[in-house]
């Protein structure tokens, strides 16, 4: 499928909830009796979320989604229902991922030095090289944050710790191993549709193995990503490994924007991907703003329309006129003149932010 054909709506709404650190949240319900565990303060799994490094491991992860979200062809974990992936890592930073499409898989390898992911669909591989000599792994990539609770985890605790009040409910079973229930719960001067946030830290290894997104209103979560089982140890080596099928196309992202050129879907893109975002407010109710070219707003393929009309509903205020997305945790408005501004926040957040975006 053409990237440039994913809906406005649903492409906004996985960038906004992901700067907010919240889009890619669920969790799988854990089995068995809670254990005992020694007491821990909240302080205490806070640092740990942030600070562990977990070691090597290969797992199964599961998700279900209730967010409200389309699907998507590149991330079709986001979309809603239950999906499954695998995920392996070396503890040193090589990774790989296993995303089941229906029939086709995507498959992505972080070896180091380079990040591979083919598309067994398209038989397309994306090759992209590390910057830099050792590469930079500070922020994984969007796959990556939507299957792996830990990734998910420290993300969220560390953009939003100082506007929430924290606790530990308790302990759980997850993927058979012991945790703790990490809680987050915004501040009441927090505006936003979340109410908590669960974090399940595993007592041994100091690392989430689920998380869990709870809305205003909803009594289930909605949203939940954890491990249904995890093979905490060394891993195979040939994991790491890729190799580009025969008969591959082999590009890069580089290639593929040169390829585009100056083609209007180019900046909506960008802008959609969150590529210089412009950032209002802090915390649970940050809003990420960007404006998509003129150009590009009246060349949005007519298949791609269709889905933005069905998603969303029109409205009107002083800022001007537009459409608005809503899910469970994030709301999306794109403004007629190209403007968009989403978050975790109810709509009059965004009508009253949407004026700022330049």
């Amino acid at each position: 499928m053409n990237k440039r054909k994913v809906t406005l709506a649903a492409s906004a709404a996985v960038v906004v909830t992901g700067a907010a650190g919240l889009s890619l949240l669920a969790m799988p319900a854990g089995a068995g009796q809670p254990p005992s565990l020694p007491q821990v303060s909240a302080e205490t799994l806070v640092e740990q979320v942030l600070t562990s490094k977990p070691g090597a491991f290969g797992g199964t992860v599961e998700v279900d989604n209730k967010l409200g979200l389309p699907a998507i062809s590149e991330i079709p974990q986001l979309a809603d229902g239950k999906h499954s992936a695998r995920i392996w890592t070396d503890g040193n930073g090589k990774v790989r991922l296993a995303l089941p499409n229906g029939q086709s898989e995507q498959t992505v390898v972080d070896d180091g030095t380079t990040t591979w992911s083919w598309n067994s669909a398209d038989n397309e591989v994306t090759k992209s090289e590390h910057r830099g000599d050792k590469g930079d792994k500070s922020e994984p990539g969007r796959e990556n944050k939507a299957v792996d609770p830990a990734a998910a985890a420290r993300e969220i605790v560390g953009k939003t710790k100082e506007f929430s009040d924290i606790s530990v409910d308790g302990t759980a079973r997850v993927a058979n191993r012991a945790a703790y229930e990490l809680v987050l719960t915004p501040k009441a001067s927090e505006k936003t549709l979340v109410r908590e946030v669960r974090i399940a830290v595993d007592s041994e290894l100091k690392m989430p193995l689920r998380v869990a997104v709870l809305t205003n209103g909803t009594a289930e979560p909605a949203g939940t990503v954890g491990f249904r089982e995890i093979n905490v140890g060394p891993q195979d080596s040939k994991l790491f490994e890729f190799t580009p099928p025969s008969g591959a196309k082999v590009t890069t992202p580089e290639a593929k924007e040169q390829q585009r050129g100056s083609k209007p879907e180019l900046g909506l893109d960008q802008a959609l991907q969150g590529e210089n975002p412009q950032v209002f407010g802090t915390g649970w109710d940050t809003v990420v703003g960007a404006r998509i070219p003129a150009q590009a707003m009246t060349q949005v393929p007519a298949e791609a329309q269709g889905l933005v009309d069905r998603f969303t509903k029109k409205v009107s205020g002083s800022w001007g006129s537009g459409k608005l997305f809503t899910t469970k945790v994030a709301t999306v408005l794109i403004a007629d003149d190209g403007r968009v501004v989403a978050g975790a926040v109810p709509e009059q957040v965004l009508f009253d932010t949407i004026g700022q975006v330049k």
